[in-house]
């Protein structure tokens, strides 16, 4: 049975913590941009959307919620909270299409028809439910592709290993036929894509293996070439690295038949959600970069990541990787980990962090 709750606009602003506010202090941007917070106390924040009416709808993972957050005055903060559902299956990603929010659990995707007038007590329906039922990365983000079907993908169940066809893959869902077709294999667990508004393709990031050491395997950000490409795993890892276990029998020439990372992070840092600015408020040189959600590593006895990357796309390779926000680690102190991106009407750039319990909103302004 699902619990509803609704949240008024004195519960969501009242409960700001100063560890909150010293928090925004810390966070660094480019000239010109500034980061406040469109909402607090947002219990693990993961994966968002933007209704066409402004609803901002955010997924969690540990926390099992499902959540709607309205900017009634339209003023740049959250004054309304709704949870819309509370014990799902880390309900981490979600897609609004045709006016419906998608919801990616562990083990299926439901649906919320028509989201926006079903507030604040919504019902939903399930429309697939043929998804692996293994939680370790089993967290999903999805996202609607040119041709209305729901890109999915599905981790692997443990550090590394050889699994069957269901794993290890991007998968792209017919909603109407419920055919699942491979996007992409040979991927360890994926937790944010994108498709390039300029060239068509699919751009993802993956994670690395762990336990090989503080700097290898790299993390990836790669882009898509073909249906079913094979992008390494677990047999070789950012394109360079043999896996101890799976890789020792193959050679050089073997390597070279998977597609290698467009990037090869540095090992740990998590790259998660990934988006292309598309608005139009943000600098004329941000326009079509690629942000990367660094989430930060959780295993290395030096901490990384932790930020926000912006990458320059030059005919189909990244040019330049640059920080976007940082200052979410203070030494070895986790302050932050930022997680997906959405944008609002105005352009400004929507940041969630499952770490602060937060949804960011950054600006551009030309003083």
């Amino acid at each position: 049975m699902l619990r509803y709750a609704l949240i008024t606009a004195s519960l969501v602003c009242s409960t700001f913590s100063i560890a909150a506010d010293e928090l925004l202090e810390r966070l660094a941007l480019p000239k010109g941009y500034e980061i406040s917070y469109f909402a607090k106390n947002v219990d693990n924040a993961r994966q968002l959307a933007v209704s066409k009416s402004g609803v901002v709808y955010a997924g969690s993972r540990k926390a099992g919620n499902l959540y709607a957050l309205i900017d009634n005055n339209q003023d740049g903060v959250a004054d309304r909270k709704i949870v819309l559902a509370q014990g799902l299956n880390m309900p981490s990603g979600i897609a609004l299409h045709n006016g419906d929010l998608y919801v990616a659990e562990v083990h299926r995707v439901i649906r919320f028809k028509n989201i926006d007038k079903q507030l604040p007590k919504p019902s939903f329906e399930v429309v697939f439910d043929e998804l692996p039922t293994e939680r370790h990365h089993g967290w999903k983000f999805i996202r609607f592709n040119d041709d209305g079907e729901l890109l999915i993908p599905v981790g692997v169940p443990c550090n590394v290993c050889a699994e069957d066809e269901r794993f290890g893959r991007i998968f792209s869902l017919n909603l109407q036929t419920k055919k699942l077709t491979t996007i992409a294999q040979g991927v360890r667990n994926s937790v944010g894509f994108d498709i390039n508004p300029q060239s068509g393709a699919l751009w993802f990031s993956d994670n690395g293996r762990d336990m090989m050491g503080d700097d290898i395997p790299p993390d990836e950000i790669n882009r898509v070439s073909f249906n079913g490409e094979h992008f390494g795993f677990p047999y070789v890892h950012g394109g360079s690295v043999l896996d101890p276990e799976f890789g020792k029998d193959k050679t050089l020439a073997d390597m070279q038949k998977y597609a290698a990372p467009k990037l090869a992070l540095q090992a740990h840092v998590a790259p998660l959600g990934i988006h292309f600015y598309r608005g139009k408020q943000f600098a004329k040189n941000m326009h079509n970069k690629l942000l990367v959600a660094e989430h930060g590593s959780w295993n290395r006895s030096k901490k990384v990541g932790y930020r926000v990357m912006m990458a320059t796309i030059k005919e189909g390779e990244i040019a330049a990787y640059e920080p976007f926000i940082s200052g979410f680690l203070d030494k070895e102190q986790t302050l932050g980990r930022p997680v997906a991106f959405a944008e609002l009407a105005d352009g400004s750039l929507l940041v969630s962090d499952d770490f602060a319990n937060a949804i960011y909103r950054v600006r551009y302004h030309n003083k």
